[in-house]
């Protein structure tokens, strides 16, 4: 009976802690939700005014977020090997890249009015509309001129390797040992 006890108290005390750390989490998310919504509150006005207006910011956050997919695409923290501090570096590197895929978009967000929010803080920011459309396709025709690109390289690469083996061949060392004989 007792250990049985004992057991309970251990499950029970485990409980208790899982709740409270989701409460802590939760409060976390909410606090930082708020801090980045009211950041961007405060600085959407003034970015949206400078020269070029809306349809800079919207392009320049739109390059942004292309450049953080390419960044995250070539520092994934999934390789073999290597030291600690690399492999957190590599990590590090991909959460940054990661923010600059999706900071730009929340940022933009918002700026948006707020659904079934009567405060003041939820209105619309005038520009930001437009700002997101800008967004909107200049991360389309970066990221499809990007691809374009990197598909040419490829087939560029391709092609070459193709004449070498071709090359190869016609002077008879690209067969086998066996062939050859």
């Amino acid at each position: 009976m007792g250990a049985d006890r004992r057991w309970g108290m251990r499950d029970g005390l485990g409980i208790a802690v899982v709740i409270v750390c989701l409460v802590v989490g939760t409060g976390l998310v909410l606090l930082l939700t708020g801090l980045w919504k009211r950041f961007a509150r405060e600085t959407l006005p003034t970015l949206v005014g400078l020269p070029g207006g809306s349809w800079a910011l919207g392009t320049a956050l739109g390059v942004i977020t292309v450049l953080g997919v390419v960044g995250g695409l070539r520092c994934t923290p999934g390789v073999p090997g290597g030291t600690g501090l690399a492999r957190g570096l590599r990590s590090a590197g991909t959460a940054l890249c990661c923010t600059a895929v999706f900071g730009p978009l929340f940022y933009l967000l918002s700026g948006l009015r707020a659904r079934n929010c009567a405060s003041i803080g939820c209105v619309y920011i005038p520009g930001t509309a437009t700002a997101f459309l800008a967004y909107v396709v200049s991360a389309g025709a970066a990221g499809w001129l990007l691809h374009r690109w990197n598909r040419t390289r490829a087939e560029e690469r391709a092609a070459r390797e193709r004449e070498r083996a071709r090359r190869l061949r016609k002077k008879g060392k690209g067969k086998s040992r066996a062939a050859r004989r």
